[in-house]
């Protein structure tokens, strides 16, 4: 069971579906700003779900806050390196607002407590392994791993029709290979227009734990971002996988805020961090 991705109005893009038990607005284009939340109201009654959870431009966030949205996370200069980003969510039922892990949240405020923003420094994998950029003939070894390491997902990752759909849309994969054979994966979702790239899909056989190939995968992918134009990386990471909090933590990714009970990820409704990070300083 996966949800939908649908376009909507002119030319906004949600996801909905029982999955996530929820509506994600992924993109809201501007023309549609001043009827959508009307809209996605609609649509949450008729299919009970309960939560709506919005990606949307800083400068629509009071059309957003007017119709009872809460803001769980910020991102400044999220769009061309000027324009923020507000993640901004409408709770239709009160269990999946109060139904927070908060011992999860307590060891997670430790966690943050431990870095410092800085200069930081490359990493490699280890001798033997080689990581590159993944096609589509990549895509049978790609939807096993996936299958192996998430017992579900918020988007269909183990269809093969569907990660040779993104790859030619706005996707990069990249993968980590020992003899020949992937071991880690990764991906990174592409908005030239904006100069963004959600760094996602991390994902590691048992066998090649321990060996920090999230940590190098993560700085192949920003050396390949910014050598597109990309000027902000970003992270939605799942709060209970702290190994993968203090990944992007320790390449000086900032705390953006978290989303409660926001995705379906392994087999439950989990909250996820928002992590971000600059290439270079942005105009405001």
């Amino acid at each position: 069971m996966q949800d939908k991705i649908e376009k909507i109005g002119n030319k906004s893009i949600i996801q909905h579906g029982e999955h996530n038990k929820r509506i994600y607005l992924i993109k809201l284009d501007e023309s549609d700003a001043d009827t959508i939340t009307s809209y996605l109201n609609k649509l949450a009654r008729e299919n009970s779900y309960t939560k709506i959870f919005c990606k949307v431009p800083a400068w629509s966030a009071p059309l957003f806050y007017a119709d009872g949205y809460i803001l769980e996370a910020f991102i400044p200069r999220f769009y061309n390196g000027y324009t923020g980003v507000c993640f901004m969510s409408k709770f239709l039922n009160s269990d999946r607002l109060l139904g927070m892990e908060s011992d999860n949240m307590r060891v997670f405020s430790q966690l943050l407590r431990q870095f410092h923003y800085g200069s930081i420094t490359k990493s490699s994998p280890p001798a033997g392994l080689n990581i590159r950029k993944l096609g589509h003939q990549d895509t049978e070894a790609i939807t096993g791993i996936y299958s192996e390491v998430f017992k579900s997902y918020p988007f269909p990752i183990h269809d093969q029709d569907y990660i040779r759909r993104t790859m030619d849309d706005n996707v990069w994969y990249f993968g980590v290979e020992d003899e020949g054979k992937l071991v880690a994966l990764s991906s990174t979702e592409t908005d030239m227009e904006g100069k963004n790239a959600e760094m996602t899909d991390f994902a590691t056989l048992p066998q090649a734990r321990g060996k920090k190939l999230s940590v190098a995968l993560l700085d192949v992918m920003e050396d390949r971002m910014a050598g597109q134009g990309i000027v902000t990386f970003y992270t939605i990471a799942r709060l209970n996988s702290l190994p993968m909090n203090k990944t992007f933590l320790s390449k000086g990714y900032r705390y953006a805020g978290t989303l409660i009970n926001n995705t379906n990820i392994a087999g439950d409704i989990e909250s996820m961090n928002v992590l971000y990070k600059h290439v270079k300083k942005g105009k405001g």
